[in-house]
């Protein structure tokens, strides 16, 4: 069970959330801190949008307890402290960006003498003052993702949830998303971002989480991914079946593909410092090295590596 004394923004244990005899998600356990920004990772289908349908009350789970701010999930203060843009939203076609807005500070009970103010600011912040009085079916797939955004942010929120917040941005919109979600973190706001573009995770979180079959694989600091796993690439004579099974003493990734004049093997370690003893381990079983190239792993490698290939985002 959940803490009600829990200083977490989100925190799960074992939410499950059952369609008849379909399982969606089947054991979600996270939490979220203050001023976190949390990635959120997994093939198509694995239960990420019913995982934040739960996390916001959308749908309610089958089992399990969560909290947001230390409340109960579906709590109406607790939801009124969160921004939420969907991946898939439809919005009000025929108001003008100005108009929406307006709509959605009196739906979020701001008054209308702040409310004023707070959307001539986001207008600016997602750079679509120039557009405001235009209406939204005349807006681009990127306009309606920022103005999408700035809805997200009028209640000045303690968590943002960002569900694929640059899907249908240019590289310029991609920026502007990663500056407001950098100046979220700096004011203590916390973040929870779904997103299928894992140059932008890794750029912007502090924190992933591997979802697959609706349940959690993997959680982890970024850096202490990106920043510690290695891939090695060997290209070497004289490898014996047996010299490539005692690899396994370093990576349970090792692939060996023979060629001429060198075989080719590849594995994956934890860090830089086991790189002499794979070099060593080599040389004294006699094995000519031809090439021995080692380069961090990006976090898209490492995404097939803790969710496989059987699913892609």
């Amino acid at each position: 069970m959940i803490s009600p004394e829990s200083n977490s923004i989100i925190k799960t244990h074992s939410l499950r959330k059952e369609f008849g005899d379909k399982v969606a998600v089947e054991d979600l356990t996270l939490s979220v801190e203050p001023g976190e920004v949390f990635g959120f990772l997994g093939p198509n289908g694995a239960g990420k949008t019913t995982s934040v349908k739960m996390l916001l009350s959308l749908i309610s789970p089958t089992s399990g307890s969560g909290s947001l701010f230390g409340k109960p999930l579906g709590d109406p203060l607790a939801r009124s402290q969160v921004g939420f843009l969907p991946e898939h939203f439809r919005f009000h076609d025929w108001l003008t960006a100005r108009e929406f807005l307006g709509l959605h500070a009196d739906l979020y009970g701001i008054p209308h003498r702040d409310s004023r103010k707070r959307i001539e600011e986001l207008l600016d912040l997602v750079g679509l003052t120039p557009h405001a009085n235009k209406k939204l079916k005349a807006f681009s797939k990127g306009m309606l993702q920022r103005i999408g955004l700035a809805q997200a942010l009028l209640n000045h929120p303690k968590l943002v949830i960002l569900d694929e917040p640059t899907s249908g941005l240019d590289p310029v919109g991609r920026r502007l998303v990663r500056d407001i979600i950098r100046d979220l973190k700096q004011n203590g706001t916390a973040v929870f971002l779904n997103s299928h573009l894992l140059s932008e995770v890794e750029i912007t979180c502090d924190r992933v989480a591997f979802i697959k079959f609706g349940q959690i694989i993997k959680i982890s600091a970024l850096n202490a991914l990106v920043d510690g796993a290695v891939s090695v690439q060997v290209r070497a004579s004289k490898l014996q079946p047996e010299i490539i099974a005692g690899l396994s003493a370093w990576s349970q990734n090792v692939r060996y593909d023979p060629g001429q004049p060198a075989d080719r093997l590849s594995l994956t370690i934890k860090s830089e410092a086991e790189l002499p003893g794979i070099n060593r381990y080599l040389v004294e079983r006699g094995v000519e090295i031809f090439s021995f190239q080692p380069e961090h792993i990006s976090l898209e490698d490492l995404f097939i590596q803790v969710i496989g290939t059987d699913g892609g985002l």
